[in-house]
């Protein structure tokens, strides 16, 4: 039997996954901060003297990748 969703059931799943997963990485935050996600090989860092600029381009394509693999598991 298909279930068929409204569109305000549609987005209200939406917002419950999103607060569901926001709780589970505030609560796993202590352990995230140990990965060194932000100093991966290609990550640019620049540090001057009254500056500094950061452009975390490896850790984005990973996240983007896991991000993508876990759609595709939902998905499936």
């Amino acid at each position: 039997m298909l279930a068929v969703y409204k569109r305000e059931d549609a987005m209200q799943r939406i917002l419950m996954i999103l607060g569901v997963l926001f709780i589970l990485v505030g609560l796993a935050w202590p352990w995230l901060t140990k990965l060194n996600l932000g100093q991966l090989p290609g990550d640019i860092v620049i540090k001057r003297e009254n500056f500094s600029f950061y452009f975390p381009i490896t850790t984005s394509i990973l996240i983007s990748i896991i991000i993508s693999l876990v759609f595709w598991l939902f998905r499936r």
